[in-house]
């Protein structure tokens, strides 16, 4: 699996608006995206990154999102990394880490390996615990979760009603 994780940036912007597309034409949410379907270029949401990243507007969790990228540069995935969860959406069914895989990339290996790399950010940033969250039923992001160390805690129910089952990672 030969993917990296990297800081977007203008180069991606054809991709990034690719990625975008693909979820929105087939209907789906882009988790781990930072919204990134509420914004109709690039340079806008690299602009919402940026502010995430860096300025975090109160009430919100300093987040850094990351492309997941493939040998050949095609982004396969993005990743949220959420600094902290002393939040009351994300310490309890958001999580640190929240990511998604292109339909057209799906079951090849993405989202594992990039949760692997993602948790090597944290270990990185001193947090020995990470909460990595996904809605019951989802059983590849499950699997995903469990083949990185998630251990079950408990479910929960989200804001719009969705059973959410929550995994604890420790580094």
């Amino acid at each position: 699996m030969n993917i990296r994780l990297v800081k977007p940036t203008d180069d991606y912007a054809e991709e990034i608006m690719s990625y975008r597309t693909e979820f929105l034409d087939n209907g789906e949410i882009i988790h781990g995206g930072s919204m990134l379907e509420k914004y109709d270029s690039a340079d806008g949401w690299l602009a919402h990154l940026d502010e995430f990243s860096n300025r975090c507007p109160k009430g919100f969790v300093p987040t850094d999102t990351l492309l997941a990228v493939n040998e050949d540069g095609r982004i396969v995935g993005l990743i949220d990394c959420r600094r902290h969860i002393d939040h009351p959406v994300m310490g309890e069914y958001g999580g640190h880490i929240g990511y998604s895989v292109r339909k057209s990339e799906r079951h090849k290996g993405y989202a594992k390996e990039m949760l692997r790399q993602a948790l090597k950010i944290y270990c990185g940033r001193g947090i020995g615990k990470v909460l990595v969250t996904c809605r019951a039923g989802n059983t590849a992001s499950e699997r995903t979760i469990l083949a990185n160390g998630g251990v079950f805690e408990r479910e929960t129910t989200d804001g719009g009603g969705h059973v959410i089952k929550r995994f604890w990672i420790t580094l």
